[in-house]
């Protein structure tokens, strides 16, 4: 089988890394990203204007905030933020999880700032 036929282990993806609020990109989906995010603490307040953001809980409990109220997503729930919509993604324990967002989508949208990454490929 080759390496474009393998399958990919969420638990064993999850296990090569540590770094809080850093995207980990581990596929491509025609023009978007599959990626993988640990999470503790809370992010910033921001916006994607031009695309929708799904968030996919593996581990923990995420509450993702928005300005008319709250979404929870426990481990195996998921949530689409619409385009435009502001939210912060809040995490009271470590949580893992899946994001799904066409490629180059900024994970600060348009708030930018210190905590602004470029998503990382993770062999």
């Amino acid at each position: 089988m080759t390496a474009s036929h393998a399958s990919i282990n969420l638990a064993h993806k999850l296990s090569q890394f540590d770094e809080l609020w850093t995207q980990k990109k581990i596929a491509d989906l025609n023009d978007y990203e599959v990626k993988l995010a640990k999470l503790h603490g809370e992010f910033v307040w921001h916006t994607h204007q031009d695309t929708d953001e799904l968030f996919l809980v593996i581990s923990g409990r995420l509450t993702i905030q928005l300005r008319d109220g709250d979404v929870i997503l426990e481990p195996g729930e998921l949530f689409v933020v619409p385009r435009g919509v502001e939210h912060r993604p809040v995490a009271d324990e470590e949580t893992a999880i899946l994001l799904l967002e066409p490629a180059g989508v900024l994970n600060t949208g348009d708030a930018g700032g210190p905590r602004t990454k470029a998503a990382e490929t993770l062999a």
